[in-house]
């Protein structure tokens, strides 16, 4: 199998993992990764081994000043790969656009560009297909991933007539807590529906779905809450059996003591995830109801890591190296670790 080339322009929240994540994969190669840092961010990855490159002419003038061991510019970097993932802050990275273009790169893009930036957007296990062969797409945004993940398994299964969700974001990055957040109050998003239904609906375009969205004062995971018309009365078992069909929701238990969304982030630290990081939905399996032909559920979205899979399956897609979606999802969840359960059951047996 050919080897992907790979750079990352912006080594911040998602670029560091998603450079992890290419490091990872035994398919590609991480040539090297570009910012605009001086600071102890950027300094990690030159400790690490990766290849640093300046993102702007200014840039590399004060990471030289700073210390910092600047292998080239972006140009230089974009010479020597098949694929960039843009991971730079939001409206950045359009552009970006002009200047991978004119390197002849396939570029990746996350969820804060529109989707009018690269015409498509992606999920893998929704539209895989659809990014092969394609110069750019677009990763859509942590909640946005996690609503096509869970909703799109259940219109797959066909028992989803339409979905209503309120989602309770994060305010602010853990580590940018410090310069700025929301204290003691919840902030309703101005609109309904918030852009996350929409959003969805790039991907899911039969998607009936409406989102409705508040920040509050915390800075781990986003919380998730859905009302869903069932095509037909159902069963509870039913609705779980099309969750556990699709890949990448995993399941927790309020009656294991994981009732709240700090005590999941504290679990995937005590099973050795890098950074503590979660890339499935959570699912809370014993919260989830059915009452005839309708479903309610709650989830928990870790939006610093998420997408980490989905920019990997999209590198592939971009490459054209896998052609199948499926076989794409089990290569990087094999490396990642994913998992379906992540404790074992009252049995003391994993579920599968």
């Amino acid at each position: 199998m050919m080897t992907i080339k790979v750079a990352v322009n912006g080594y911040g929240v998602i670029g560091k993992r998603v450079a992890d994540a290419v490091r990872a994969m035994p398919d590609m190669e991480l040539v090297g990764v570009a910012d605009v840092a001086t600071d102890w961010r950027i300094r990690t990855a030159v400790g690490l081994g990766i290849e640093v490159f300046a993102a702007t002419p200014d840039a590399g003038t004060a990471m030289r000043a700073g210390g910092v061991p600047v292998a080239g510019t972006l140009e230089d970097l974009l010479d020597r790969v098949d694929v960039v993932v843009d991971t730079t802050p939001k409206k950045v990275a359009a552009r970006n656009l002009e200047v991978y273009k004119a390197a002849g790169v396939k570029a990746v893009f996350q969820g804060g560009e529109s989707h009018a930036t690269t015409g498509h957007s992606f999920v893998a296990q929704a539209n895989y297909a659809t990014a092969l062969g394609r110069d750019t797409t677009r990763v859509v945004s942590c909640n946005t991933t996690s609503i096509v993940r869970v909703l799109g398994a259940l219109q797959d299964a066909g028992l989803l007539a339409r979905a209503r969700g309120v989602l309770i974001r994060r305010a602010t990055d853990p580590g940018e807590s410090h310069q700025g957040g929301i204290m003691n109050t919840v902030v309703p998003e101005a609109s309904i529906p918030s852009h996350q239904g929409p959003d969805a609906r790039t991907v899911l375009p039969d998607l009936d779905v409406v989102t409705m969205a508040a920040k509050a004062a915390h800075t781990q995971t986003h919380n998730h809450y859905w009302t869903l018309q069932l095509t037909r009365p159902s069963s509870r078992e039913e609705v779980l059996d099309a969750l556990r069909a699709a890949p990448r929701i995993g399941f927790i238990r309020m009656a294991d003591g994981l009732t709240a969304l700090n005590t999941t982030v504290e679990l995937m630290r005590d099973l050795g995830r890098p950074r503590g990081d979660m890339w499935e939905v959570a699912v809370w399996e014993d919260v989830l109801t059915v009452e005839g032909d309708e479903a309610f559920l709650t989830y928990q979205v870790y939006n610093e890591a998420i997408v980490v899979p989905e920019t990997v399956d999209a590198i592939r897609a971009l490459a054209g190296t896998v052609t199948d979606g499926a076989t794409s999802i089990a290569m990087t969840d094999e490396v990642l670790g994913m998992r379906r359960e992540f404790l074992p059951d009252p049995v003391g047996a994993l579920r599968a």
